[in-house]
């Protein structure tokens, strides 16, 4: 099966990332859980505040994605969200982003929902959509506050950010799209039923049959098709639940670490779920050069795998320094602790 190319050339015209300054140090887990006899998995990760959810970052990043793009909101045709942390089980979380940056009302809104890859799948949408020419303009989003059972693996990463990406025509675009691939199957190595309020995950499938499986397909199959090479990369950017997974993975792909090391933020704000591997492109897009090759895969559990190549233009230069960068955010930190995190994330319920 081939890559799929829209017919018409599109690309990145804006994006924005939003990281909440609360971060809750993986020592202080494992203090409370282990008595430190744990080796936590990555630094420390980022908590959401108690006047912020899913929704509240989605909206700092989409608007500092606008001012990079430098359009009217009103521009937009779609303002998409993927999250698996809504705020709402039954109200989109697309109509309050799309009314409080002014896209409203000739707009398609939505949420949208594949676990981590959740916002990559807000990307292909838009690009599908501008590609098609039925819109100029269209946002995607991946946003989460990631929640992770108490005294369990996944309460060391899972955090809390958001990332929107603007797609339009390639001649406004600050990073164009030379192709994308999408791969998936039904490996159940990550869910959460209904009413349950944390995610379980299948242990041994996590790994092998889910994660390096579908990253390594979908990016093998994007760039033989393209007919690239790792060494052809200046930037790639992988899903990061933790450090090791996505490290691995460049190894095996031929990537070296310097190659990766920009977008690889896991180990200092944690795994925001549907923000993660986007995050991670708009930290490498606060520093990417004219000509540079970037390569972004995501992974969602359940499971898949998107895959992106851009090309970088002479446009990144001055949209740039246009809205906050990234690591600005992972600068701002403010540290808690283990009791005013239960708090933030209100993991003590009280009648």
């Amino acid at each position: 099966m081939s890559i799929m190319k829209p017919s018409r050339e599109v690309g990145i015209a804006g994006y924005g990332a939003y990281v909440p300054r609360y971060r809750l140090p993986a020592a202080e887990v494992a203090r409370v859980w282990t008595e430190g006899e744990t080796e936590p998995p990555i630094k420390e990760k980022a908590v959401a505040g108690l006047d912020e959810d899913a929704t509240t970052m989605a909206i700092e990043a989409a608007r500092n994605a606008l001012q990079r793009a430098g359009i009217a909101s009103q521009l937009l045709r779609a303002v998409w969200v993927g999250s698996e942390s809504k705020p709402y089980a039954v109200k989109p979380t697309a109509t309050i982003v799309a009314e409080a940056i002014g896209a409203t009302p000739s707009v398609e809104a939505a949420d949208w929902e594949f676990a981590c890859k959740a916002g990559t799948e807000t990307m292909q949408a838009a690009i599908a959509l501008v590609g098609s020419r039925m819109a100029d303009y269209a946002m995607g989003i991946g946003t989460d506050t990631a929640q992770g059972r108490p005294n369990d693996d996944l309460e060391y990463t899972a955090a809390a950010g958001g990332a929107a990406f603007i797609i339009g025509p390639k001649e406004d675009s600050l990073a164009y799209l030379e192709g994308s691939y999408s791969f998936v199957s039904d490996t159940p190595d990550f869910y959460r039923r209904a009413d349950q309020h944390y995610p379980q995950h299948g242990g041994r499938f996590t790994g092998e049959p889910a994660y390096y499986h579908h990253i390594s397909n979908a990016a093998r199959h994007l760039m033989s098709e393209l007919g690239h090479t790792a060494r052809d990369y200046t930037h790639a950017v992988f899903h990061q639940p933790n450090v090791k997974f996505p490290m691995r993975v460049a190894q095996e792909l031929g990537f070296s670490r310097e190659q990766v090391e920009v977008g690889l933020l896991v180990d200092v704000i944690g795994n925001p779920y549907a923000g993660s591997s986007m995050l991670g492109l708009t930290a490498v897009l606060d520093v990417a050069k004219p000509g540079d090759c970037l390569l972004l895969v995501s992974f969602g559990s359940g499971a898949g795998s998107d895959a992106f190549s851009f090309v970088v233009t002479n446009l990144v230069v001055e949209r740039q320094t246009k809205a906050p960068a990234t690591r600005d955010y992972i600068a701002r930190r403010r540290e808690i602790d283990y009791a005013l995190y239960v708090r933030y994330r209100q993991k003590l319920l009280v009648d």
